[in-house]
């Protein structure tokens, strides 16, 4: 991408159309503890929006601060409201700030200017901005703000051709293993496609809703955080940018798995099955979404939060960064502290999982 603005405004979660239909649906609004104050910016030489929740909860946000709130409870002082710049439920690295040109430092500082504002009307404790890119989170260089930092775990394209080629990069027992869990995949009897856009049809788009649901219900007895209008909306509005990976059983559809895509990356988001079919997870979510990666000519894929399984598949970790205004200046310097030894931790996990991947040593 030439641009920030580019990348922004190809990144598929800080799309306008995303971000209503979470709005919209009612899956990110008020009611559910994100009440949006979104800012923007309109001069002469730039429009500018910043997504801003005013917050009640720390969920869907998957950088975690209970701690944090916990401290400020036991201290008899209130965290939350809090603000929260982030795509809602959505753990992705990407642009925070949407700009019809390349946003500028200058720019960034006015809005976080505007966030310290919004704060002392609201009462709100704290400003978090979540998984922002490294672009942009270079351009909110200020000493009032806290940087920490996370992991996740990306698959990248080392120009590979075909799947064969990802396998052939892989040593002897990890290319037998991904070659052992794909054949049980079909000797149950499964058939995978991925459809992209326009070709899933409303059929397979109840199905998926329905698994959303199941998967949640299993994993923490909710129907999860969005509403199937919201599927919906994205499903109408946005369809160059989504694909999903279905498995067949006798011709039925059983399973799925979401994706959305820009120009250089996968992003993968969520999954359920109807019935318990070995390996059928990493079939979905990560083999069928590197087959389509390699075919689209992506250069990343990145699979969602956690999944430390994802190392021995080929997922390399990747540091992730969080911005965070502290309001109280006590707890400022706390959280600072604890970042600070939260830091060597990151680290040593990242020197940790670099050492098991199942890449062919070379030279």
């Amino acid at each position: 991408m030439s641009s920030t603005a580019e990348s922004a405004l190809e990144y598929p979660f800080m799309r306008a159309e995303f971000i209503q239909a979470l709005e919209t649906s009612a899956s990110a609004c008020a009611d559910t503890g994100w009440e949006p104050i979104h800012l923007s910016l309109n001069s002469d030489d730039q429009d500018a929006f910043m997504p801003l929740y005013l917050k009640d909860h720390s969920m869907g946000e998957y950088v975690f601060d209970y701690a944090w709130a916990n401290a400020y409870h036991q201290n008899g002082l209130e965290y939350y409201p809090k603000l929260l710049t982030a795509v809602p439920f959505t753990p992705s690295e990407g642009p925070r700030v949407r700009g019809s040109q390349a946003v500028s430092e200058d720019h960034c500082q006015q809005l976080f200017e505007e966030v310290l504002a919004v704060a002392a009307e609201t009462g709100a404790s704290s400003w978090h901005c979540l998984f922002p890119d490294s672009s942009q989170r270079a351009l909110f260089d200020d000493p009032r703000l806290l940087q920490r930092s996370g992991v996740q775990y990306h698959w990248q394209n080392r120009d590979y051709q075909s799947f064969d080629d990802y396998l052939a990069a892989l040593n002897s027992r990890k290319r037998k293993m991904v070659r052992k869990e794909r054949a049980e995949v079909a000797a149950q009897g499964l058939n995978i496609e991925v459809l992209e856009g326009a070709e899933i049809s409303p059929t397979i788009w109840q199905l998926f809703y329905q698994l959303y649901e199941r998967t949640y219900a299993k994993r923490n007895g909710t129907r999860g955080y969005l509403t199937q209008d919201f599927f919906n909306q994205i499903a109408s509005s946005m369809p160059e940018q989504i694909a999903m990976a279905v498995a067949y059983h006798n011709e039925i559809p059983v399973a799925c798995a979401l994706y959305f895509f820009d120009s250089e990356t996968l992003y993968g988001r969520y999954w359920g099955s109807a019935g318990e079919f070995s390996y059928l997870h990493f079939e979905l979510c990560y083999y069928s979404g590197i087959e389509f990666a390699i075919a689209k000519g992506l250069q990343k894929y990145d699979a969602g939060a956690q999944g430390e399984h994802k190392i021995i598949r080929g997922f390399e970790p990747i540091t992730t960064q969080s911005l965070h205004w502290i309001q109280h200046p006590q707890f400022h310097g706390a959280i600072e502290r604890f970042l600070q030894s939260e830091q060597a931790s990151v680290q040593q996990h990242l020197q940790q999982a670099r050492e098991i991947l199942p890449y062919r040593k070379t030279g």
